[in-house]
């Protein structure tokens, strides 16, 4: 089913006769979460927004159930509440805070150290790609996610409980939050190692891609690793930027990339396109040293790819656009290492002033600084005017 033919399906009309068909004992409430999981799995996957269900009777009915439930003290149905959940997030566009707070808490509690078969795996990779759309999340607090996020990635890296778009799917779902929540970075970086982890990944799949295989069938059934790799790197994209501390396993990431853009660009356009557009976008980032663009290989990919014979002017301008980044940030190095040694030869030249003219007139004449400093004239000073104040 096409995305235009997809939305024409599954409008206000249809959300509304299915609520009808279930007052009317026609259609049971299991069976109707079942079919909007599954509306929702599809429309997740192939990026297709549903507009028709907000402020229909269905999500009205929705609403006042995980209301009704989440307040039980006893007898709470725990898997009833997490689906849902599950729709609401899914398949609303404009939530109620409160409500996707309890979703959101509900969800990740539910999922948390699950194991077991394939259908239960299934399960879990529904859920947590519905929570990896929630783009907004800024009054959600920190502690209505953030140990049970954690307590997933880190049981999946001991027990791979999870299949790769679960895994995915739960990265997206924090890197969102670094966008409000700062403070989430060096957990990000350090304690969870998303650059390691993103590294591992992207190498297994490039490992287990078929890369002979022609690019319009790539995206044919969705558990197919070049779908995989193809989230993954957008995963990479949203880090990147969203996240500004940088440590060495984000090295090894790039270096990752590298080797996806040198499997694909032979046969896969929109790969090689995406791998390059994250080299060009690792060479505007401050937090990353030139020499780690040369470590991990991307300068060499770049020349490699710049080489070939047929290249689109889209491909092309990434590729400049990394090398014009790279010559900005080298000449900007430069000056700063001249404009210090500038600044040495007259700090030397002040102190040798001091020693001959003696610390009793300088003293003096630092009455005649203060005074400027309260005038008019203050913004003609240099920013660097404490390189050449002494404490005496």
């Amino acid at each position: 089913m096409g995305k235009e033919e997809f939305k024409s399906v599954f409008t206000t009309e249809l959300f509304n006769e299915i609520h009808t068909m279930i007052e009317e004992k026609i259609l049971s409430m299991e069976n109707t979460i079942l079919l909007l999981k599954h509306i929702s799995y599809y429309s997740n996957i192939k990026r297709i927004w549903i507009e028709g269900f907000e402020g229909t009777s269905l999500c009205k009915r929705f609403e006042e159930m995980i209301v009704e439930e989440e307040k039980k003290k006893e007898e709470k149905n725990e898997k009833l509440l997490a689906d849902l959940c599950e729709c609401y997030i899914s398949l609303s566009d404009d939530y109620i805070p409160k409500l996707l707070c309890i979703c959101v808490s509900c969800i990740l509690k539910a999922n948390l150290k699950k194991e077991g078969n394939e259908e239960a795996q299934k399960e879990v990779e529904m859920a947590l790609l519905s929570l990896s759309n929630l783009d907004v999340l800024y009054f959600v607090e920190q502690k209505q996610y953030l140990n049970e996020i954690k307590e997933i990635f880190k049981y999946r890296q001991e027990h791979h409980n999870l299949t790769r778009l679960a895994y995915q799917s739960a990265w997206e779902f924090l890197i969102y939050r670094l966008f409000f929540e700062n403070s989430l970075e060096e957990d990000f970086v350090n304690e969870l190692h998303f650059g390691r982890e993103a590294a591992r990944e992207l190498e297994e799949l490039t490992r287990n891609v078929d890369w002979k295989k022609k690019e319009e069938e790539m995206n044919k059934e969705e558990a197919k690793e070049e779908f995989a790799l193809v989230r993954w790197l957008q995963t990479c994209e949203s880090c990147f930027l969203r996240c500004s501390l940088w440590n060495e396993e984000f090295v090894g990431l790039i270096n990752s990339i590298v080797q996806v853009f040198r499997s694909a660009k032979g046969n896969y356009k929109e790969i090689s396109y995406q791998c390059i557009f994250l080299l060009k976008e690792t060479s505007i980032r401050t937090g990353v040293e030139i020499k780690d663009l040369m470590k991990s290989g991307a300068a060499d990919a770049v020349l490699e790819g710049i080489q070939q014979p047929t290249l689109e002017d889209e491909m092309i301008n990434q590729f400049l656009e990394f090398f014009m980044n790279l010559s900005k940030r080298l000449k900007r190095e430069m000056d700063e290492a001249m404009d210090e040694a500038k600044r040495k030869i007259i700090r030397r030249r002040v102190f040798d002033k001091l020693e001959e003219e003696g610390y009793e007139d300088t003293i003096i004449s630092f009455h005649e600084i203060f005074d400027f400093l309260k005038g008019i004239r203050y913004h003609k000073l240099s920013f660097d005017i404490y390189y050449y104040l002494v404490n005496v």
